[in-house]
This record gives C-alpha cells, structure tokens and sequence, in this order.
C-alpha cells in the first residue's frame, strides 16, 4: 500500500511503519464492522465499462460506452490491464431499479477509492471525495457512502452510475469494498428528502441564520457526509450549512418535523431566520462538550405552526461547532417528516446493540 511504499522510500523507522500498519488495519476494520448495520438493495459489484481520460460528457446517461473496454471492480485498474496508468479515468453502469427501491432511503456505497472521485446518478452529481486537480487533494483511505435522492432514481427503469476518478501515483480506481445500493437497517423515511448539496461557509456569524441572507459565493457540500473529505482541510471550529427549499401545498396543515441526521459535534438549528432545536452547548470560551455522546445522536427538530412557507422558497440554516476529528453533517436522513410518523418511528424503535466506533476505541 502506499504508505508502505513512501515509508520505505523514505528510510522510516520500524516504529513508523507499525503505524501506518495500525491505521490501515484499523480502517479496514472500522468499514467491515460498520457493515453489519446495512442490508443491500441492489449489488454493483462485477463487470463496468471503463476509459482512461476525461470528458465530462462521460457523466451523462446517454454517453455511448459501447466501445469502452469492460473491467471488473473493486479491484485497482493496474490489476485489469491498466498497469502503470496515472491520471483521469471513468468508470459506467447499468442497473434497473426495482419498486422495491421506491421511498427507501437509499445509499450507494463504493468501498475505497483511488485518489479522488466524482459519482452521478442519471446524470446529476450525487457525491463526490477528495479534491481533483489542480488543488488535488487525495481521499484513498476513505469509504466512499453517498445518499441516493429519490428524485434522481428511475424507478422501474434503467439507471446508469457514471464515476470519475483521479490517481497520483501507485494503484488506482475503485479498489475495495461491497459495491452496491444499501439501506441502513431500520432506517427512517422520510416525507421530504433533502440530502444533497448544501451552501457552507466556515467561521461563525449569526446573520447566516437569516432567511434573506446572500450565500451565492459559499462553497457547495454534500449532506451527509463529514466536511474534511470537502474542503481538502482537517479543519476544527464554526461553520454553517444553508439550504433554501420548497414545501408543496400538500403539506399544508400538517405538523412536521426537521430531521438533521447526526451531526459531528454540536449544533444550533434556524429555519427562516428563527431557532427551532439545538444539541449541545455553544456558549463559554473555550466550547465544552459530550465527546463521547452528542455526535451520536440523531437530530429531530419539531417545526412550529405557521413557520414553514408552503409553495415558496424556505431556508434552514445550521450552525456547526466541531472540536476534534470529523465535523459536520455526517449521517442521515435529511428531511422533512410528518410528526405522526416520526413519534411512531421512535416508539417502535429497537436500537441495535451498543457498540463503539473503533475510532472511539483509540482515543478515548
């Protein structure tokens, strides 16, 4: 593996190489163990259509691959015939959605992925890990896990994944992991799915809680998925997520709630300028908070009557505060819930058995 090599390379000491041995042995681990809590939709692993090079006319679902060479994954591409090949590549395929995927809350999980990498679902960006060049910024130890809109799948039809991808150095492509549509077990659905891109902006400013704030000029992120694989940085402190949205008219009259997922570490909630929930304390100097609990825990935020906007733009505003480690908006669901459906959701839940994160292990 690649610190493998640069240790060697680079005359490290035996005591460095048992580090990097530790941290990508515990890695590994980390991604298997988490895989308990996933059951499969639809598999994705085997045969893809694959070409060197880069053409973002490759992501659109009526691009002729025909005469693209056919290559297995996960595996690196050096592996499939491409030995020695750095730089850009894409990889395609096909699959049918069946309406067994309708309403679920769907994740296309990609395993290990060398360097970086962009995924689109029919078209529309869904995820993307690391930075491409040229402020590349390399990603390949993370476990790639992008949420799937439903508005984006065609259900009943045929869908195509198109991935681009960018290697340095060393082994490249979709390396490792169980390639397929997931669904976390027992997860919550959701009446209004608002997974996707995000307006963020780090620092700390209470005048981005304002509905008519101007946010043109903030970067775009996904939610969910931790900040640090975003914005090329392993950056601690305040930022803040903005989303303007439509409620349709049928929701008038009904009392719902704003689902946030788990957020890493603290966090305060505004939706159309006024605060409607939070999880932890940010106030004091310096910040004090659960290390061990409040990033667990999975955010619902009842909205009050007459709040919401309904046929019209809306915006949710959420101010982060991370400490350590991984920050942000991490894990869903994302949306909007009716509150009838959320109670009931909760009281038949059967929380799986408690078990630490193998991050959580170390530093503790």
């Amino acid at each position: 593996m690649r610190e493998f090599y640069f240790a060697l390379k680079n005359g490290k000491t035996e005591s460095m190489l048992s580090k990097y041995i530790l941290v990508i042995v515990l890695a590994l681990l980390n991604a298997e163990y988490k895989a308990q809590d996933w059951q499969r939709l639809v598999s994705l692993k085997g045969f893809w259509k694959f070409s060197i090079g880069d053409d973002m006319n490759r992501a659109k679902p009526n691009y002729d691959d025909k005469d693209w060479e056919t290559i297995t994954a996960p595996s690196s591409w050096e592996n499939e015939g491409f030995n020695g090949y750095d730089g850009h590549a894409w990889y395609r395929k096909t699959f049918v959605a069946s309406g067994d995927l309708k309403n679920h809350t769907v994740t296309l999980r990609l395993g290990r992925i060398d360097d970086v990498d962009e995924v689109y679902l029919n078209g529309y960006l869904i995820g993307a890990t690391g930075t491409f060049p040229p402020e590349y910024n390399t990603a390949y130890f993370a476990w790639r896990e992008y949420h799937v809109p439903q508005k984006y799948l065609n259900i009943g039809g045929e869908n195509v994944i198109a991935i681009r991808v960018y290697d340095s150095q060393l082994e490249g492509g979709l390396i490792e992991g169980d390639l397929g549509l997931y669904e976390k077990k027992g997860a919550m659905r959701l009446d209004l799915d608002l997974a996707g891109q995000w307006s963020f902006e780090k620092g700390d400013d209470k005048d981005w809680k304002e509905k008519n704030y101007d946010d043109k000029m903030w970067d775009k992120i996904f939610v969910p998925a931790h900040w640090e694989r975003q914005i090329g940085d392993d950056y601690d402190g305040f930022a803040w997520y903005r989303l303007s949205f439509t409620v349709p008219q049928s929701f008038k009259g009904k009392k719902l709630v704003l689902v946030l997922g788990k957020i890493d570490d603290i966090d305060e909630a505004y939706l159309n300028g006024k605060q409607i929930g939070s999880t932890g304390n940010m106030k004091g100097d310096p910040i004090r908070y659960d290390t061990r609990s409040e990033y667990k825990l999975t955010r619902g935020y009842f909205i009050p009557d007459d709040l919401l906007e309904y046929g019209k733009e809306n915006v949710v505003a959420v101010r982060v505060y991370d400490g350590f480690r991984d920050g942000g908006i991490y894990e869903g669901p994302i949306g909007l819930i009716e509150q009838s459906k959320y109670t009931k959701y909760w009281r038949n839940y059967k929380p799986p058995k408690q078990k630490k994160d193998i991050w959580e292990l170390i530093f503790q």
